[in-house]
């Protein structure tokens, strides 16, 4: 008569330890998904060249104060679409520069506006050299009304590839590609012989994009000394371990 009590208690033992791994990976998951924790700063170390992208949001940025925190590079958003330019860039380029912070600027694409003119939104506002700067960047990102009506890929793909081609005649140099790894493998896998710049804010960047990248958006919601806008995060980048400053550089 004892015999099924006894194995009512063998069953108690491991179902109590499971729902307390349960219950602990539960947790775990929330605290990563809610950014309470950082697997992605566990997964860097002190040799990581560190840097940070910006805008308007951001206001005033003291660019000595951010390399006083150990940041090396700074993006920096100057233009979007065929007209607009950021309100801050001008400012923060020549801080960037005054404070010797190696900064690139990065145009955000419109997916209604001609890459021939977008190009020369860019290269108008930021100027026709870029020698001792970092490479020029484009930010691809569904935005708005596109969440539910997708771009059309051709379009798109042909849009860009003419703004591309129109950076790279000007600066001599590939642009670096901004986009999460969903939007490039549906729009931009013709795209691969240019420099990435890939997005993972919740897990190191090669477990989904292997080591394909050059720069890496760690975390979107970092906080650090040195500007005064409404906005109180900024975004942490990392540049591959397999590559230098030195792979952004004009």
């Amino acid at each position: 008569m004892s015999q099924p009590k006894t194995q009512r208690r063998l069953l108690i033992v491991p179902t109590i330890i499971l729902i307390v791994f349960a219950s602990i990976f539960i947790c775990f998951y929330q605290a990563v998904k809610n950014r309470y924790i950082s697997i992605n700063e566990w997964s860097l170390n002190s040799n990581s060249v560190r840097g940070v992208d910006i805008s308007e949001y951001q206001a005033d940025v003291d660019m000595n104060k951010l390399k006083e925190q150990g940041i090396q590079f700074v993006y920096i958003k100057a233009t979007e679409g065929s007209t607009h330019v950021d309100r801050r860039f001008a400012a923060n380029w020549q801080n960037a520069q005054n404070a010797e912070l190696s900064a690139g600027a990065y145009h955000f694409f419109n997916f209604e506006s001609p890459g021939a003119e977008q190009a020369e939104n860019y290269i108008n506002t930021v100027g026709e050299s870029l020698d001792g700067r970092l490479i020029p960047a484009v930010d691809l990102e569904i935005y708005g009304e596109k969440e539910l009506v997708k771009p059309n890929k051709d379009s798109l793909r042909s849009e860009l590839k003419i703004m591309l081609d129109r950076l790279e005649a000007q600066y001599h140099v590939k642009p670096i590609i901004y986009a999460q790894k969903d939007f490039y493998d549906t729009y931009l896998t013709d795209f691969s012989d240019y420099p990435r710049w890939v997005r993972d804010i919740y897990v190191p960047a090669r477990w989904n994009n292997g080591n394909d990248w050059l720069i890496w958006q760690y975390n979107d919601r970092g906080r650090l000394d040195g500007y005064t806008g409404g906005e109180k995060y900024i975004d942490l980048n990392v540049v591959n371990s397999n590559k230098s400053l030195n792979d952004l550089k004009v």
